[in-house]
């Protein structure tokens, strides 16, 4: 007799359906395990025998072959023990195998029985829900899986409550569904923190409006990573795809969020030090980055030229697609990468050059070395590139009324939403925000009148921008004028969209 199971494995973000089969058959007793499992999954044999012995169920003296198909697809991580296991209770005639033809199941086994949390079960329900079959998974999932709207899941804390359950001796109550929303999150910092700073947070929320890359510059301590910190703060939540699409990825990693979903943007900070591996993803088992982790939220890279010149470099090709593909020698895998770039950096290697309160001693040398660890393309990514002054110490003790967070996340959520319904009747499916969106479609909605088309050409010719940096100025001013809730381009928007593109007119 051979029983199956169905369970899943992970290709990036996409799951594949996995059906193990089981036999048991007279020969000299072995337990061996095909179709090209990695080291965890031959070590499932050792978990599955304790499980057995602890449950009191004699493990068969026979010959025991486990087939995982297809069998072309590698098969990797400890998800496989629960559906192993049950293939062979099924094979056994322990359970009846027929009761989980339309189930996929995972889980790890713990040498007790006890099912422990396995990455990726949110990616499973969701496959699970569109082929419209049940979800069994550990007890320790329930909460992350149950977000993906599938109404089967059945969570169970060992495998002998599972056989309980399937055997009619107890029952396992399906778990609840839920439906992804935003709860009003009180942030343990706040925009109104920063004192003065107005030209610099007048940038950070157009940034924030319209999805563009920003790079600070600026003395130590002229509150770039403040203003880089907060400014989550001012992004409106995920709506229900980006939730679960983020929360794949997070799942995935082995990271899930407490709440089971990830329902804000999220805020990626490595630290200069990190390797190219861990920003880009990849390794062994080709886990996402840290820019797959900053998917629809922001990667924050602080003392950007400190970086390895070659892992800044690797950001140039996934800020224009959006995903990064890792190839291997017998796999690619792609995930997603739509994140907001944001980047500050010293004026020099002492910090000071520009400072009118103390200068660089080896200016202008010591300023333009450290700006050349970064290259020109990556510049040229940056909508927004400003220069974060000191702060005047009269603005820091006389603490004038700012905008808070709400308020400015108000005005940000305005403003996006009038590019998603632009985008929406133009029937744009990818990124939306006039950051993100497409040459072409750029071209139709910077409308602008002859008179200020004249003025942005007298500009260029007179600040010398390249042609990627016209497309910059135009991408930002679109969006000064959606904040405005101005349909064309007007003289004023161009005006103001050059001021960031200050490092370039140098």
């Amino acid at each position: 007799m051979v029983s199956r199971i169905r369970t899943v494995a992970f290709i990036g973000m996409r799951p594949i359906e996995i059906i193990v089969e089981s036999q048991i058959s007279p020969g000299i007793a072995s337990f061996c395990i095909v179709g090209l499992p990695d080291k965890t999954v031959g070590e499932a044999k050792e978990r599955i025998r304790s499980t057995f012995y602890q449950l009191g169920i004699g493990f068969p003296s026979k010959k025991i072959i486990v087939n995982m198909a297809p069998a072309d697809i590698p098969k990797g991580g400890s998800h496989y023990d629960l559906p192993i296991a049950l293939s062979i209770l099924g094979a056994m005639e322990v359970i009846d195998i027929a009761r989980f033809d339309n189930t996929i199941s995972l889980g790890e086994l713990g040498l007790d029985g006890s099912l422990c949390y396995v990455s990726g079960a949110i990616c499973a329900a969701m496959l699970a829900n569109e082929s419209d079959m049940a979800l069994i998974c550990p007890k320790a999932c329930e909460k992350e899986a149950a977000w993906s709207g599938n109404e089967g899941i059945i969570a169970v804390q060992s495998l002998m409550s599972l056989i309980n359950h399937f055997t009619g001796v107890s029952q396992i109550a399906p778990t609840e569904t839920c439906v992804p929303h935003f709860n009003d999150t009180e942030f343990d910092v706040d925009m109104s923190d920063v004192f003065g700073q107005l030209f610099a947070k007048r940038a950070v929320e157009i940034a924030a409006s319209g999805g563009h890359n920003v790079l600070m510059i600026g003395s130590p301590g002229s509150g770039k990573s403040m203003l880089a910190t907060r400014m989550r703060t001012i992004l409106p939540p995920l709506n229900s795809f980006e939730s679960l699409e983020t929360t794949c990825i997070y799942s995935l990693s082995g990271v899930p969020p407490e709440e089971g979903l990830v329902y804000l943007p999220p805020f990626r900070d490595p630290h200069h030090s990190a390797s190219l591996i861990s920003i880009v993803g990849g390794g062994a088992d080709a886990k996402p980055g840290e820019i797959s982790l900053a998917h629809n939220g922001i990667l924050f890279l602080d003392e950007l030229p400190e970086f390895q010149r070659g892992t800044i470099d690797a950001l140039r090709q996934p800020l224009e697609t959006n995903n990064i593909t890792i190839s291997r020698a017998k796999e690619h895998v792609t995930y997603p990468a739509n994140i907001q770039l944001i980047a500050a950096m010293n004026p020099c290697k002492c910090g000071y050059y520009g400072n009118p309160q103390k200068q660089c001693l080896k200016a202008p040398r010591c300023a333009a070395d450290y700006r050349n660890r970064i290259s020109g393309p990556i510049l040229d990514r940056f909508d927004i590139i400003i220069y974060v002054q000191s702060i005047n110490i009269k603005e820091l003790f006389e603490k004038e009324k700012c905008d808070t967070s709400k308020i400015i996340r108000q005005r940000v959520t305005y403003t996006r939403e009038i590019q998603i319904n632009r985008a929406n009747q133009y029937n744009i499916k990818d990124s939306k925000l006039n950051g993100k969106v497409k040459g072409k479609y750029l071209n139709e909605i910077t409308t602008i009148d002859p008179e200020t088309s004249r003025f942005f050409q007298q500009l260029v010719q007179h600040t010398h921008i390249s042609s990627r940096g016209c497309y910059k100025v135009l991408r930002v001013a679109r969006t000064i004028a959606d904040m405005e809730g101005s349909k064309i381009i007007r003289k004023e928007h161009v005006a103001e969209a050059v001021q960031y593109r200050l490092l370039e007119i140098k």
